[in-house]
Formats: structure tokens, C-alpha cells, sequence
């Protein structure tokens, strides 16, 4: 039973019968026939099929809960038991959001100190999308915003406050400044992170309440365009600190403080609320304890 689970799991993420197929290592009929077998087991049907995938019946949808949770104990026992054997290894998945990537080596380099068979996979995403792989077993923790959207079903720890800089040439409107408000800089042309990143929307929100309605003159899901582009001398943006602070700037590119009002915006480490948890994610979550936000300067 637990590998038709498995397969529903695989079917869940790609929403595509053959890629499926490929993430579990199996043929096309082979995926069809364990679902087939599990929908006989259970006495329902899970998925709406026609040429290709069409997406789950709701007793699908509620399969998939109980497949998440029944993989997921299965995992952590997996991994419990061979812990016992050989010490704490493996692979630990965090996902986080992009302004959160340049802190992650606070969390990972004390952790991976202390447990050196531990390997891990980093991956960018969005709040939202955080918190889908978690759910989705795709990721066994996340870095994201705390105080904003609603999290669900997870254990959180903070790790730091999120604050923000204007970026921009030391010759253009602003730069000569020591500090500006969100209603200063709702004055220039800027280039943002793009409307999915919950960055994003915490900057239009200010901007709006200071009066200004952005239309940026450039896009971009990727931290690393904005702080290039920047760099160039010829665009302005707005980012966290933590970005403003560990991209190489030329010296001719200011870091300015927003104020009226400093905003922050509180980050931290989520996993799912289940217990047990992996001995690896128990062990990440002791790490994230021992980095209390007031150990850390305002990012």
C-alpha cells in the first residue's frame, strides 16, 4: 500500500501521468495499474482521467492528506531507525524565500558542523510555494515570512527581522541622502521583485499607504537581476538589508535606510506540525533554537 501512496504523491506533484511515471522510476501502465490498485483497496475512485490527467475526485483529495501523513511517518521511521544504527544523515530539502537565500548559511554551516553526513538541497520559492512543498512532502523545511499570510499547519521558530534599503546611484535624485521615506522613493522610477514574491507585496503595501501607486519599470523573480541591474548605476530598488548588505556593490551605489515608517517583517524556519518528527528536521529545528532573532542583526 505504501508505494501506490507513493505514486499518488508523484501523481499529486507533476499533475502528468508519464513524468509521474518518471519521478517514481516505473512505466506509464505500471503507475496506472498501482493507482488503479489502490483505488480498488479503498473502494473509490481518486482520479479524473481522460486523455490525460484532469486532477483528483475530492475522495482523492482527502487521500492525498492521508497519503502525505502515512509517507511521511514511514520516512521518519525510515530515517529514525537508521540513525540509531549510524548517526544522524541524509538529505535535508529547505525551501526559502529568495530574500532569505544570503542568510541560510547562519542555519546550515552550525548544522552541518555537527552533522557532517548531512547533505543539503537549498531551493528559491515563494511564500506560497514554500509552504505547498512542505505540505507536498517536496521539502522538509522552509524559510518565510512569519507574520503575513496565513501558515497553517506548521511549527515555526524565528530566526531574524526582514528591514529594507533603497538602492541607487549616488548621482541620481536621492542618492545623496542618509535616510528616505516609502514616500520619497515612490517618487522614483523602480525595479522590483515581481507580484507573486510576498517581498513585493509588502512593498506596494507601503508604498500605497504612502500615498503612491508603483508601476515599476522593471520585473524580475530573481534577487540577483534586481542587485545587478542596480549595480549598473542606472536603476534604483528597493530590498531587504540582508541583500543590500552581501551583494558586492561598486562604490558608486548607495544603501539607504527607509524610514517613516522602518518597516520589518519577521522570517523564520517552518516545518510540518507532526510528531514524531525525522530525527533530521528535529535536529534543524535545535539549531533554529539556538539563532534567537536578537542574536542576529535586522536583515
Amino acid at each position: 500500500m505504501l508505494d501506490r501512496f507513493e505514486l499518488l504523491l508523484a501523481l499529486a506533484k507533476e499533475r502528468h501521468f508519464g513524468r509521474a511515471a518518471e519521478a517514481c522510476g516505473v512505466t506509464q501502465p505500471t503507475l496506472s495499474a498501482g493507482l488503479k490498485q489502490l483505488e480498488e483497496a479503498l473502494g473509490v475512485r481518486l482520479v479524473e482521467r481522460g486523455s490525460r490527467f484532469i486532477g483528483f475526485t475530492p475522495e482523492g483529495e482527502r487521500a492525498l492528506q492521508w497519503a502525505r501523513r502515512i509517507v511521511g511517518d514511514a520516512r521518519a521511521m525510515r530515517q529514525e531507525i537508521a540513525s540509531l544504527r549510524k548517526g544522524l544523515s541524509g538529505h535535508l530539502r529547505i525551501a526559502a524565500i529568495p530574500t532569505a537565500m544570503p542568510m541560510l548559511s547562519d542555519l546550515t554551516t552550525p548544522f552541518h558542523q555537527k552533522h557532517r553526513e548531512v547533505r543539503f538541497t537549498l531551493m528559491s520559492a515563494t511564500s506560497n510555494e514554500v509552504l505547498r512543498l512542505i505540505e507536498n512532502l517536496e521539502a522538509d523545511a522552509g524559510v518565510t515570512y512569519l507574520d503575513n499570510d496565513p501558515l497553517g499547519r506548521v511549527k515555526s521558530i524565528p530566526l531574524y527581522r526582514e528591514g529594507y534599503r533603497f538602492l541607487t546611484s549616488v548621482d541620481a535624485p536621492l542618492g545623496d541622502r542618509q535616510r528616505v521615506t516609502w514616500k520619497d522613493i515612490g517618487e522614483v522610477p523602480l525595479c522590483l521583485l515581481t507580484p507573486d514574491m510576498q517581498n513585493r507585496r509588502i512593498v506596494d503595501r507601503q508604498l500605497k499607504v504612502s500615498g503612491h501607486a508603483v508601476t515599476p519599470m522593471l520585473e524580475s523573480n530573481s534577487t540577483i537581476a534586481l542587485l545587478a541591474h542596480v549595480s549598473t548605476g542606472k536603476w534604483a530598488s528597493v530590498v531587504p538589508t540582508s541583500l543590500a548588505d552581501v551583494f558586492a556593490f561598486p562604490p558608486s551605489i548607495r544603501s539607504i535606510p527607509i524610514v517613516e515608517p522602518e518597516v520589518l517583517h519577521e522570517i523564520g524556519l517552518v516545518v510540518l506540525d507532526r510528531d514524531p518528527m525525522t530525527p533530521i528536521v528535529a535536529a534543524l529545528m535545535a539549531e533554529a533554537k539556538s539563532i534567537t532573532p536578537s542574536a542576529l542583526p535586522h536583515a
